[in-house]
């Protein structure tokens, strides 16, 4: 990657930017909403104040001594970060971190009655249940006689666009907003994308999954589709090891949308009943690694996720954060080769995002001025544009 341009990582102390933002405004809106949707205790509300004031002009604090995962954040840097400000460290990290000490303020890791009750979930079954949610599913009905090949390109644009319905976004005043419908796309390399998937696969495909809800549901319902016309033979679906970000899945949330497809009617239900099939015989399979939840991007990926991204035909990663981590969460310039931040990669990769931060690359000269012309640097952080990106082989390209 010696070609790779510099590019900073990327901070949260710059006032007026994006990720100053996130840190000033959303985190203490999110802690303000988890407050108020449970009945919380005395303690909760005290740990809730202190992270409250420690984000808003404090510094980075330990782990509790009896924290499960302390060496775990150990090693992924917190020793060097504790006692800087919240705004100083890498925003990846802040944010990371942030999500880490909500969970440890509201009790999730217990001991204790709230000990794995993840503090997210009325806003993701408020998501799933909607109507919204039944007129999306109802939409399958006019998939129905269309060719393969149409019925597969349309759930995979179900998935990429499903992440505009990303719980942690809407809380922010911009997100907050009603957009225009889904514009064109900045980058798209679906080709090569179904290339590694062709009718009559035999091998596995990864799906790095992002958000719950009304994000969670198309991901699966395209799992389902590639099983059910032999595009894939396995797949599996990575979440999040525990609540994560507001709206990121884990397995619980794999459970719940599996439910709520099985009570749809019409073609919903019949994907349900293909991914609880192969869920049951092994090929789908639901993982919930550790480094999921890492503040780090994937360049720095334990040794076990490097051999299965090897081994899988495709792995596809969604979602703004994972894109982050998948590319390095930097200041790329935008026409920085998406195929050269992605070159560790052990094998082939594909993204499926919504553009909801800063981070991007692979665009061309001509689109990103298009874009700066129409809208300045807003389409960057909007949610309004998308992308599908895709490297047939992580080691081919290799230097």
């Amino acid at each position: 990657m010696s070609d790779t341009p510099f590019a900073p990582v990327i901070l949260g102390n710059e006032p007026g930017s994006f990720p100053h933002s996130v840190l000033a405004e959303r985190h203490p809106a999110i802690v303000q909403r988890v407050r108020d949707a449970f009945p919380y205790g005395p303690g909760q509300h005290r740990a809730l104040d202190e992270l409250l004031l420690s984000c808003a002009g404090g510094t980075v604090g330990p782990l509790p001594a009896d924290a499960p995962d302390r060496d775990r954040w150990d090693a992924w840097g917190l020793p060097g970060h504790t006692g800087r400000s919240w705004y100083d460290v890498p925003w990846l990290w802040s944010e990371s971190y942030f999500y880490r000490r909500l969970l440890d303020a509201v009790g999730w890791f217990g001991p204790g009655a709230w000990q794995g009750v993840d503090p997210f979930r009325p806003f993701k079954r408020a998501e799933l249940d909607a109507p919204e949610t039944d007129e999306e599913l109802a939409a399958l009905d006019g998939l129905r006689e269309l060719p393969e090949e149409e019925r597969a390109r349309a759930l995979l644009h179900g998935s990429l666009w499903g992440n505009r319905a990303d719980l942690g976004f809407r809380i922010s005043a911009q997100g907050a907003r009603a957009e225009e419908p889904s514009p064109a796309l900045v980058a798209d390399d679906s080709e090569t994308l179904w290339s590694l998937l062709p009718p009559a696969g035999t091998g596995t495909l990864v799906l790095i999954a992002d958000n719950a809800g009304r994000e969670l549901v198309p991901d699966l319902l395209l799992i389902a589709h590639l099983l059910a016309e032999g595009r894939t033979a396995r797949a599996v679906l990575h979440v999040k090891p525990y609540p994560y970000y507001v709206s990121d899945a884990t397995t619980a949330d794999v459970v719940d949308a599996l439910r709520r497809l099985r009570a749809a009617p019409g073609p919903a239900a019949d994907h349900a009943r293909v991914l609880w099939s192969a869920m049951a015989d092994g090929r789908l399979v639901v993982r919930a690694h550790p480094f999921s939840s890492a503040p780090l991007p994937y360049s720095e990926m334990p040794d076990d996720l490097r051999a299965e991204f090897a081994a899988a035909t495709l792995t596809i990663v969604k979602g703004d954060l994972n894109y982050r981590r998948l590319v390095g969460d930097r200041l790329w310039p935008a026409t920085t080769p998406f195929r050269e931040t992605t070159a560790y990669f052990p094998g082939p990769v594909a993204a499926l995002r919504t553009l909801k931060s800063d981070v991007i690359t692979g665009l061309s000269a001509a689109t990103e001025a298009a874009l700066v012309a129409a809208e300045g640097q807003r389409w960057r952080t909007s949610g309004t544009h998308a992308l599908i990106q895709c490297v047939p082989s992580g080691q081919a390209h290799r230097q």
